[in-house]
């Protein structure tokens, strides 16, 4: 059996401050110095994950082979395949134990990885093509299996040992020599490497992880990653478990602490993960926080601390417990078998917070059944693309099933789009933020700059809004307009108070833009023919079954709520609009409104 991490070891050889990283954020029932390592197996959970584990199985069985003539593109789907088969082939309470048609099947699908794996040991992903990263995450499932199975001997299957072994050894060429695209392609093929050197040692591969790791793992003083992104957190904290446990590097478990304390603060009472403040495509995706169950369980065995203890009780009363994480992890069980003892009792925390990550500009409040977002921390200036935080969203609030999916402004000016903070300041219970917009117009060309022909640069505009064949460098600017926009936001157990002041050129439209959550009751507004609500006066409510969300009061003084996002996404006929009941409050610059929700 490969060598686990105890927990006095985590503690004495990471340096992770007991007062600190395990504390801060929680008061523990248990005291932190006392070794876990008497710790039971939850045998119930044990039952569950291999029930639902033979029946994933079960549908494999059904499910028709793969067409011969149909090129693959994507292979996570088969390599799940071949973990979750092998789960059940090798574990001697699963109705699949030693079962023939099992092996079968588990020898049809490791063929195709083998006829699809190019001579440098990629596979192609979508438009990925020859991927190492992409290989990276399927050797995930495979070396797990190839583990599985060296530890159960079965001589039935050595055959399946060999072809695994085959597929592994060639991919650990592209994981020696491979590139990367993102900052967490790093920390997946190191886990990778460390999973082949942990089945077939060989130097190479460590010293291509001390390559990687020579790079250093970013995380800001907030607890979050490069990409700061909910999906990809989750991969990069499972990615330095691996290595902790099989290189013996304890020190990487530190971040991960970090990380999932923070991932504490970001989760919803439901499982729902905020992402606004995410650098990739989840800032505008609804995700759960079910993909780092792992992670919690892990640390929380390790290091028995409630709040991951917390995490682990949370999600697995989630209804996706079942269909996504019982169905798919008892490999990760047979293979990390820290993961099979039973999590420490619950303990005391704190569930009634505050919490401003001044880095990120996002801030968390929970008031008992309500829960409350403000960010204002995107990447300046905004441009629509993955790796920068463009997310125009700079409210959340719910309260119980009564949910504002998000507060935006924008205004007409120049057709610049959203209102996006530089940040946030906060004083006291007090959140401000601020943006300044900029726009002007431009003077003909200096004589040294002009061409008969009129064929100037192709180049984009200083303010950004548009390319042109004008040559913008070469032109004075005059004419030039400033618009300054502050949002002040002051919470008081629950309820927020907005005092917006917008000011600039005037008779600018300025739209204050609500969406409520899909299906939701909305009184106090007027709908218009689009079914857009526009809050004209007094008091709106938002009523989702027996919880209720009161805001207001309205102003109405234009019913222009079109062609809000900017011209960048005009352009190409876009919209950030979502689905749901949207609510709008509306007037002219110089805007002044104060209101309130509660």
């Amino acid at each position: 059996m490969k060598k686990q991490i105890t927990r006095g070891e985590f503690l004495r050889l990471s340096g992770l401050s007991v007062a600190g990283a395990l504390v801060s954020d929680v008061i523990l029932a248990n005291d932190l110095l006392t070794n876990n390592l008497t710790a039971k197996t939850d045998t119930e959970l044990m039952k569950k994950l291999i029930l639902n584990n033979d029946a994933k199985v079960n549908s494999l069985l059904n499910k028709a082979p793969i067409e011969p003539t149909i090129k693959l593109n994507s292979f996570r789907g088969i390599a799940s395949a071949i973990n979750t088969m092998t789960a059940s082939v090798c574990n001697s309470e699963s109705e699949f134990y030693k079962s023939k048609i099992v092996a079968e099947k588990l020898n049809d699908a490791i063929d195709v990885l083998l006829k699809e794996q190019y001579n440098d040991g990629t596979l192609d992903a979508g438009g990925n093509r020859q991927s190492p990263p992409d290989t990276a995450f399927i050797l995930e499932y495979i070396c797990q299996a190839a583990s599985i199975l060296k530890n159960n001997k079965q001589k039935d299957l050595e055959g399946l040992t060999i072809k695994l072994k085959k597929f592994i050894l060639n991919a650990g060429e592209a994981m020696v020599t491979g590139g990367v695209h993102t900052p967490n392609h790093r920390w997946v093929i190191c886990a990778a490497l460390a999973n082949i050197n942990s089945l077939y040692p060989d130097p190479r591969y460590l010293q291509r992880i001390d390559e990687w790791l020579s790079e250093g793992i970013y995380m800001n003083e907030d607890g979050h990653y490069a990409e700061r992104s909910g999906i990809y957190s989750a991969v990069i904290d499972k990615a330095l478990i691996t290595m902790a446990r099989l290189l013996n590097k304890p020190k990487l478990l530190e971040i991960v602490n970090k990380n999932l304390i923070t991932c504490f603060y970001y989760t919803e009472p439901n499982g729902d993960l905020v992402t606004v403040d995410s650098k990739r495509q989840d800032q505008f995706m609804n995700l759960k926080v079910n993909n780092f169950y792992l992670q919690y369980r892990y640390m929380a065995i390790l290091t028995e601390n409630p709040m991951f203890a917390y995490m682990v009780n949370t999600i697995e009363k989630l209804p996706e417990f079942t269909t996504e994480i019982l169905s798919g992890s008892l490999g990760h069980f047979m293979e990390n078998r820290e993961l099979q003892k039973q999590v420490p009792a619950l303990g005391t925390i704190t569930n009634d917070f505050e919490k401003f990550f001044a880095v990120s500009s996002l801030a968390r409040i929970r008031r008992g059944k309500t829960s409350i977002t403000l960010f204002g921390g995107n990447d300046h200036p905004v441009m629509i693309v993955s790796g920068r935080s463009s997310n125009p969203n700079f409210l959340m609030y719910r309260k119980g099933d009564a949910l504002l999916k998000y507060m935006r402004l924008s205004t007409s000016f120049f057709r610049m789009g959203y209102f996006s903070s530089e940040g946030v300041v906060k004083e006291g219970n007090k959140y401000i933020f601020k943006e300044t917009k900029q726009a002007e117009y431009y003077q003909p060309l200096a004589a040294e700059f002009r061409k008969p022909d009129g064929n100037y640069k192709l180049s984009e505009s200083p303010d950004g809004r548009f390319w042109n064949k004008m040559d913008f460098d070469s032109r004075i600017r005059s004419n030039v307009k400033t618009q300054t926009t502050v949002i002040e936001i002051t919470e008081s157990k629950g309820s927020l108070s907005f005092d917006f002041k917008v000011d600039g050129p005037p008779n600018v439209e300025v739209t204050i833009e609500m969406c409520f959550r899909e299906g939701s009751t909305i009184s106090g507004a007027v709908m218009d023919d689009k079914k857009n609500y526009f809050l004209q006066s007094g008091l709106g409510l938002l009523t989702a079954g027996a919880d209720t969300v009161q805001f207001g009061p309205g102003k109405c003084e234009h019913l222009n709520v079109e062609n809000l996002d900017s011209e960048e996404y005009m352009y190409h006929q876009g919209s950030l609009r979502t689905a749901g009941e949207h609510v709008y409050i509306t007037g002219y610059t110089p805007f002044r409104h104060k209101m309130v929700i509660s």
